[in-house]
């Protein structure tokens, strides 16, 4: 239904995460993979979804020769708690780091998605909230070498084991934890479409 409505765009994906791919063909929707290189970082005075919103139009700003028939989507994901943001793990100490503080813990993760066309730019960005349980050390520990989430914010996959064991409760979409929030990716391109 959606890639009738998008018959006359070239939708480019601006992202190396396979989940983001899977979503995308999942939803039907038919895409080619752009990737360019970007220096992620961003003012120090912004705060949560501002974070999101920020990188995920720095991402955009590296397309600059797009037709009237090109729409590059970005997108960048956090994890927010105690007023900081969770990003990806340098190392294992880090990831270890990251785990034990969410433990028992509430935390929020953040996606922002920038939709960017020859004349026009629209971000969209979501939260979900996520409650794990209390985890052990081995818990932790052999989710860490087992699975080794280092391209993962928070350093976790809610889609993975630790997910299975570890997560207690979620408010919102659980797709936005995986990393893109599918149902409002939705409704912003058939918003495009009937433009």
């Amino acid at each position: 239904m959606l890639s009738e409505k998008l018959k006359n765009y070239h939708i480019i994906l601006g992202s190396g995460s396979p989940r983001r791919h899977h979503f995308f063909k999942e939803m039907g929707i038919d895409f080619t993979i752009e990737l360019k290189e970007v220096v992620e970082s961003y003012p120090g005075h912004l705060q949560a979804s501002e974070i999101t919103d920020f990188l995920s139009q720095l991402k955009a700003s590296v397309f600059t020769d797009l037709t009237e028939k090109d729409i590059v989507i970005t997108s960048d994901t956090i994890v927010w708690q105690d007023d900081k943001a969770i990003g990806k793990p340098k190392n294992i100490e880090e990831a270890k780091g990251m785990l034990q503080s969410l433990s028992e813990r509430m935390h929020e993760v953040i996606t922002s998605v920038c939709f960017t066309g020859k004349n026009f730019q629209k971000t969209i960005n979501y939260t979900t909230k996520v409650w794990f349980k209390k985890l052990t050390e081995e818990e932790i520990d052999f989710y860490l070498n087992k699975f080794k989430p280092f391209d993962k914010a928070g350093s976790y996959g809610i889609q993975e084991w630790i997910g299975y064991i570890g997560i207690e409760k979620i408010e919102g979409s659980y797709f936005n934890v995986m990393g893109l929030p599918t149902h409002l990716v939705y409704k912003t391109l058939i918003e495009i479409a009937n433009d």
